[in-house]
């Protein structure tokens, strides 16, 4: 993608060095620790959208660079034109350098009823470790409530998925 990666880690990278030092990550949603963990595992980055918060479809493209992102801090940011975000139907940015930073807008609350995850694999393996890190990410799953409605693997040749 063009970044640098000391100064642009992928989540997965991001959330290891932080258990490495902390030597645990701190609880957050069960949901957000069960991906978090299984992120750390597969080493690959996984992003959480709450999907009420997301207005219309979410679409992975290139910033234009007026789409709002809604940064941790509560500051908002805006995307360098060409940057890969994840933005919705009302020009809001959901998650910068694919799923490298995540907006607070759509992050998980306990509120939160209906989910997005998106897993990234980006290796020539991809295919096989996406079905992995969802293997996983079912297998962890035993929250009372929780259900998997619908499931797909975007390619270039199936780049869409309807939730």
């Amino acid at each position: 993608m063009g970044l640098k990666p000391p100064q642009f880690r992928c989540a997965s990278d991001s959330l290891l060095r932080c258990v490495r030092k902390a030597g645990r990550l701190p609880p957050i949603h069960p949901l957000i620790d069960l991906c978090n963990a299984v992120s750390i595992a597969f080493a690959a980055p996984i992003a959480v959208f709450d999907a009420s918060r997301v207005d219309g479809d979410l679409e992975a493209r290139h910033a234009q660079g007026n789409e709002a992102y809604a940064a941790s801090s509560g500051e908002p940011e805006y995307p360098d034109p060409g940057e890969v975000i994840f933005a919705d139907c009302a020009g809001r940015a959901h998650a910068r350098r694919w799923t490298h930073r995540q907006s607070a807008r759509s992050a998980v609350r306990h509120d939160t009823v209906a989910v997005l995850i998106v897993a990234e694999g980006v290796l020539a393996s991809a295919g096989s470790d996406v079905l992995q890190v969802i293997a996983a990410a079912r297998e962890g799953s035993d929250e009372p409530g929780w259900q998997t409605r619908k499931n797909a693997i975007l390619s270039q040749a199936w780049p869409t998925f309807e939730f």
